[in-house]
């Protein structure tokens, strides 16, 4: 399909474009992943596992969440008034 047609149908809001598109290729941004390994002492593994499994999560993710969390406040914190 051109670019011109598929334009066409999106200004048109036809509801079936996705399925013109090669969802196969898709990428996000800043998104590839990197596997990285972290040595914690026992009493910080328990209490991630403590609160991951309080609010319903693996491991892994609260530390994932956690990480964002503080780097996006870092980046805040960063930014000129």
């Amino acid at each position: 399909m051109k670019a011109k047609t598929f334009d066409k149908k999106f200004d048109d809001n036809e509801v079936d474009i996705i399925n013109d598109l090669d969802l196969s290729t898709l990428k996000r941004p800043n998104q590839t992943q990197k596997r990285v390994n972290v040595d914690f002492p026992i009493w910080i593994v328990d209490s991630l596992d403590r609160e991951a499994s309080r609010i319903g999560v693996t491991r892994q993710s609260i530390i994932k969440l956690w990480l964002a969390e503080r780097l996006e406040k870092q980046a805040l914190t960063k930014r000129p008034n």
